[in-house]
């Protein structure tokens, strides 16, 4: 892997890099990009969610799947896109439910570092994808080092949130010691705010005063959604 591990996750991190599996991933990168592939988010953001939030000071972790495969949308946290980009659809539907549940008017812009700074760790399962094919990296050996980053943030012993939407994400659900809001963690499940699935039971889900109140509860900081 060519991305730099930041500092507070190298430790969790360094294991899983040093597998085979990961030093394949690299090497199928590179000849992708050789070959004229463009890749999404390009490369040094691929860890930018583990650099804008450092291990310790992750308080609520949002799983994606894979990231926008549009140009100009990925910059390496999961469903953020930077300032002045067209909000994609799930991410519009997160701010809805993000009204609906807080009664707060999210800003226009779809960049969420400002969750990111805060704790909120915006990690895809996949972390990189081809142009225009959502899913093309999905089994190539990043499900490995995003498990790892998981079970870094279980392993710290500190309450925090885990929300999961939809089945790509809830796969993770096993890795995080438990589960309800009376155990050590608060694993929120609902279906994907896709527009496909959002009607489901993501709208209504309210997972962000759900992620408040556990935090609150257990003497952390709220998030400022």
């Amino acid at each position: 892997m060519s991305e730099a591990i930041p500092d507070s996750w190298r430790s969790a991190l360094e294991p899983a890099l040093a597998t085979p599996e990961a030093r394949r991933l690299g090497g199928w990168l590179r000849a992708e990009e050789e070959r004229g592939k463009q890749i999404f988010p390009p490369r040094g953001e691929r860890l930018a969610a583990l650099a804008m939030t450092p291990l310790e000071q992750v308080r609520v972790v949002i799983l994606g799947q894979d990231p926008y495969h549009g140009p100009g949308q990925a910059h390496g946290l999961a469903f953020s896109v930077r300032d002045g980009v067209r909000l994609p659809p799930s991410l519009l539907n997160i701010y809805k439910e993000i009204e609906s549940d807080l009664g707060v008017r999210p800003p226009a812009s779809g960049n969420l570092e400002r969750w990111a700074q805060q704790g909120v760790l915006l990690l895809n399962n996949t972390l990189t994808v081809e142009s225009g094919q959502a899913g093309s990296h999905a089994g190539r050996g990043w499900d490995a080092i995003t498990d790892a980053c998981v079970s870094a943030v279980v392993e710290q012993g500190l309450p925090t949130v885990f929300i999961l939407w939809g089945s790509h994400a809830q796969k993770k659900a096993g890795r995080v010691r438990g589960l309800g809001a009376g155990a050590h963690h608060l694993i929120i499940k609902s279906p994907h705010p896709s527009p496909l699935s959002a009607h489901r039971g993501f709208f209504g889900s309210k997972p962000f005063s759900q992620a408040n109140a556990f935090l609150e509860r257990n003497g952390r900081s709220i998030i400022e959604w």
